[in-house]
């Protein structure tokens, strides 16, 4: 899932989220008084987090980006969750089973699950909403989330004679749903816990088109909170769903996600007390920030890569030799250690830490090995493959132009790499900052020669940063295509031996990194936050979110 934010991210040995605690806080400026709450009782409990940039879109089916996830990981639900281990656990569907060939997956949705305007979730709530997000009309960016169901590639490419009746999808009652797949899925539950497959109520969306999840009045969710207030460029207010099926164990009262893109006011604004936790902050404080005690900072972990796009459909790179030069020219040790001083890992491949290779007992990353070496820029293989792409020492290299959404950490790097790009290469990069919803819009139409890109993942398993590269894929920026990519993906896809899974992976990013050179890693995620001491309970999850449902004010 695209990230925003610089510092987010650090690839992990094992895949678990990260319960915060601390110290005692002063409760009458963290939150718990009645400042903002609904109804000025002492207990109410009210957090404020920065979200960051206003999401482009809160609709499961059309968001592609984290920050949105966080507003519709609280305002919807899946037919499962993901405890603090990733580990599926009843959601809208309080029990399931598999056939024994591993196809058929027959959920049984709770009676007692409604949405926030009290009307009832059924099962035919999540076939329109998986049908919605594969329709091609509807242009979701992560319609492939949903090609695992039988005939869901065929119908969201237009393949001659499937429609949407074809899709595997069976609806035996109001509170059942069959869902055959293409092939066995070994983190299947992971994917059906995504917000792309969580449900949307059709009569909303249908009498309001796109528009429906842009009003609190028609953004009728069936999660633990329900949206009350949309500030453009501000906020977004949330309370506790008085409908929800679980609403006891939920602690929050109310939620407030500011949308502060700036850096430094952000900071500021949590150490004014104005914010209770923010998932960023300047380059040049964390290092006080880490001395200071009473700060609340933590290196949280995840899963991700923070990347270049090299438009792979546009020259000059279109010629794999170009994109090589500039992949190898890249210093990512003194880039880590000099411009973002979160303590990322310098990048040597595209799948980093942290998710199992077929030995469970193994990493994917250590299994590859590296692609280059990331102590040091390469300058004389940079060098030489820019020659023989035909521009030695950089003599007649066209304008080129690094775009980046805005975002001092952003900015910093792309400047630390327009300077290692002329001086190792000899070639002068222009640098272009756009805010972060035009930015999202002009990278995915691919109307750019450079940019910025970062890939948090959705599941816990390799596939989560490979499939996102196959032709066509809403999500590949790159615009890269090679279908000997895109076979060894589908076999990987197609098949419930491990080895072989692996394998075909390991085949794929050989291909993407180590030949063609399809984008340019600079370094594997870490996140460091700031969250307020005395504040329990809070999910800092691995795929990069943050989840507040059981979170609480520690008392004095």
């Amino acid at each position: 899932m695209r990230k925003k934010s610089l510092v987010i991210l650090l690839t992990v040995l094992m895949v678990m989220s990260v319960v915060i605690t601390g110290c005692g806080g002063d409760q009458q400026t963290q939150g718990t008084n009645t400042k903002g709450s609904d109804t000025g009782k002492k207990e109410d409990v009210v957090i404020r987090y920065n979200l960051g940039a206003q999401p482009k879109t809160i609709d499961p089916a059309l968001n592609s980006a984290v920050d949105g996830a966080n507003v519709i990981l609280h305002t919807f639900e899946g037919l499962v969750n993901l405890d603090e281990n990733q580990q599926a656990v009843p959601g809208v569907a309080e029990k399931w089973e598999v056939s024994d060939d591993g196809l058929v997956w027959t959920f049984h949705l709770r009676k007692d699950a409604k949405w926030s305007d009290g009307k009832p979730v059924t099962a035919k709530d999540f076939a329109y909403a998986w049908k919605r997000a594969l329709d091609p009309k509807t242009a979701s960016e992560y319609a492939y989330q949903l090609y695992y169901i039988k005939n869901g590639e065929a119908y969201n490419t237009k393949k001659e004679g499937i429609t949407a009746d074809d899709i595997g999808i069976k609806i035996p009652d109001d509170n059942t749903i069959e869902v055959t797949l293409e092939a066995p899925t070994p983190y299947i539950l992971q994917i059906f816990a995504f917000p792309t497959l969580f449900p949307v109520r059709e009569d909303t969306v249908e009498a309001n088109g796109d528009k429906w999840a842009q009003k609190p009045e028609t953004y009728i969710g069936n999660g633990a909170f329900k949206v009350t207030e949309m500030v453009y460029q501000d906020h977004i207010t949330m309370v506790k769903n008085d409908n929800y099926w679980n609403k006891d164990k939920i602690k929050p009262n109310k939620l407030v996600f500011t949308e502060i893109v700036d850096d430094t006011t952000m900071l500021a604004s949590y150490e004014n007390g104005e914010l209770d936790s923010i998932d960023s902050m300047p380059n040049s404080e964390i290092e006080r920030l880490k001395k200071d005690p009473d700060s609340g900072y933590v290196l949280g972990k995840n899963l991700g890569t923070y990347y270049v796009d090299l438009n792979n459909q546009k020259a000059p790179f279109d010629n794999p030799l170009v994109r090589k030069a500039f992949v190898l020219a890249i210093d990512r040790q003194s880039l880590v250690k000099n411009v973002t001083k979160a303590d990322q890992i310098p990048a040597d491949a595209f799948v980093g830490p942290g998710f199992p290779d077929a030995d469970i007992k193994k990493e994917f990353h250590d299994v590859q090995g590296a692609y280059y070496d990331v102590s040091k820029a390469d300058v004389k293989e940079a060098q030489k493959a820019l020659a023989e792409a035909g521009y030695p020492g950089g003599k007649g290299f066209p304008k080129v132009t690094y775009l980046y959404n805005e975002g001092q950490g952003h900015q910093d790097i792309a400047q630390a790499l327009q300077e290692m790009w002329k001086k190792n290469l000899g070639v002068n990069v222009e640098l272009s900052s756009q805010e972060w919803q035009v930015f999202q819009d002009t990278r995915q139409r691919g109307d750019y020669q450079i940019a910025r890109d970062g890939w948090l993942g959705d599941y816990t398993d390799p596939m989560t940063l490979l499939d996102i590269f196959v032709s066509g894929s809403g999500n590949n920026n790159t615009k890269y295509n090679n279908k000997d990519f895109d076979a060894l993906i589908s076999k990987a896809k197609t098949t419930d031996d491990q080895a072989k899974r692996m394998k075909y992976m390991h085949e794929a990013q050989d291909l993407l990194i180590g030949k063609d050179w399809a984008c340019a890693p600079l370094y594997f995620y870490t996140d460091p936050y700031c969250i307020k001491p005395g504040l329990k309970g809070v999910i800092a999850d691995p795929l990069g979110f943050k989840r507040f449902h059981f979170a609480y004010w520690e008392s004095k």
